[in-house]
């Protein structure tokens, strides 16, 4: 089955078209004519809110309660309908499904998905709902591939936005991206994690907006706001004070994230690196696996520099015996969309 999928970012698009486990074409935009053969269309969602915990056929009531959604997703949301509304003037004879990026998150335990704030707030929707699923799935998915029998695996989708997530036999039990994206890690303009306190005292302390303040730890803060830029390859090549402090503060928080997934797991079989930083950035890899030396994580020296993404080949990297294998996975949201569609359909009869 020939799928057309189409990656919708706030302000970019990736069209793909996907053939089984093949990538047969890709652009930057949709086409002006429909491309031939293709028999339905996937479109990457990122909030799924409670309703949406899998994939599902898009109608007039399901764009509908997506639209309703846009609260939650405000820079993302608004992107991915005015692209579904496209393709669907484009193709309105095929089946467009919406593949949610918080559906793999939707399972979660109560324990890792609730915040411990008062029930009118939680009754609004306030909880954990994790994104980057699509590409958790299919990175975890390969993990069972690689390393047949492992169960607890925890996957890093670092890229300019970066989250974790422990994966127990293929769920998702844990992640580190929350209500928002912006929770977590240190990203390339998003600051992670950051005391509310803190957020309170800024507000009080400089008169500022919520809008001024979301603007600031969306858009300015993270690497960008440690050292002036938000490339971290720049930044590996420095050697000032702002460019250490800015990879130490990443690194700190993605090892200690990482061990607080693996602490959910109750354990960890194997690690895997995915997305531009994840797949190209051999000294975080490093650096990281030497600070989980203690949970039994090791990569080999020559491997791990020699896997650096172009190939398209997921690598392991360990180092020969480690009790821990550590793998680089290439990121392929596309295929897990258009695998995500073929259930779908196949489902729908």
């Amino acid at each position: 089955m020939r799928i057309l999928v189409l990656n919708a970012g706030s302000s970019s698009l990736k069209v793909s078209v996907v053939e089984g486990l093949s990538v047969i074409h890709t652009a930057d935009r949709l086409p002006t004519a429909p491309p031939d053969g293709v028999a339905a269309v996937g479109h990457r969602v990122v909030h799924g809110g409670r309703r949406f915990v899998e994939p599902v056929v898009v109608d007039r009531d399901v764009e509908r309660d997506l639209e309703a959604l846009s609260e939650l997703a405000p820079l993302h949301q608004p992107a991915a309908l005015a692209v579904l509304r496209q393709a669907r003037r484009l193709l309105p004879a095929v089946p467009h499904v919406a593949c949610f990026d918080t559906a793999f998150h939707a399972n979660l335990p109560e324990a890792a998905a609730t915040y411990a704030l008062p029930r009118q707030w939680r009754d609004l929707g306030a909880r954990r709902y994790g994104f980057h699923g699509l590409s958790h799935a299919w990175a975890s998915r390969r993990a069972a591939d690689l390393v047949p029998g492992a169960r607890r695996v925890v996957v890093c989708h670092l890229g300019a936005g970066a989250s974790l997530a422990a994966v127990l036999d293929g769920r998702s039990v844990d992640t580190t991206m929350g209500f928002t994206p912006i929770e977590g890690l240190v990203m390339a303009t998003r600051s992670g994690s950051v005391d509310p306190g803190l957020l309170l005292w800024l507000q009080d302390r400089e008169h500022l907006s919520a809008a001024e303040v979301g603007d600031a730890l969306e858009h300015r803060s993270g690497l960008l706001g440690l050292a002036g830029t938000a490339d971290l390859r720049d930044l590996l090549e420095r050697s000032d004070d702002e460019a250490r402090l800015a990879v130490d503060v990443y690194l700190h928080r993605l090892v200690g994230g990482i061990a607080a997934m693996a602490a959910s797991l109750g354990g960890l079989e194997v690690l895997v690196f995915t997305g531009g930083v994840g797949e190209h950035a051999p000294e975080v890899r490093a650096r990281a696996a030497a600070a989980l030396a203690f949970l039994g994580v090791a990569v080999d020296r020559s491997r791990n520099a020699d896997a650096v993404g172009d190939t398209g080949q997921d690598v392991d990297v360990s180092e020969d015996g480690a009790a821990v294998r550590t793998l680089v996975v290439t990121a392929r949201e596309d295929v897990e969309i258009a695998r995500a569609v073929h259930h779908v359909i196949e489902r729908a009869g």
